[in-house]
């Protein structure tokens, strides 16, 4: 198990487009992952999980993997984050 911290800073949060890309960029990762916020965690390849967690500009979450690419799925998703999804814009 692989984990990070890191605070969405883009203007929505992770709503509708944003959470799209952070989808579609977890999918691509063979490992299990999930976010987390507060106590809920969901799984990070589903739309309606990372959704329902309704997370806003601001608010710090958790992404955890557990699998061959552990690593690299939560660095690359970090990475998408912290660049406020500039690869889907």
């Amino acid at each position: 198990m692989f984990s990070k911290e890191v605070t969405v800073q883009n203007q929505v949060g992770l709503h509708a487009r944003p959470a799209t890309f952070f989808i579609q960029k977890a999918n691509e990762f063979k490992s299990s992952i999930w976010v987390s916020k507060d106590e809920r965690k969901v799984n990070a390849k589903s739309l309606l999980g990372v959704l329902s967690l309704g997370i806003t500009r601001g608010t710090s979450i958790t992404i955890m993997a557990d699998g061959a690419d552990q690593e690299e799925a939560v660095e690359k998703l970090v990475e998408l984050v912290s660049s406020n999804f500039a690869e889907g814009q």
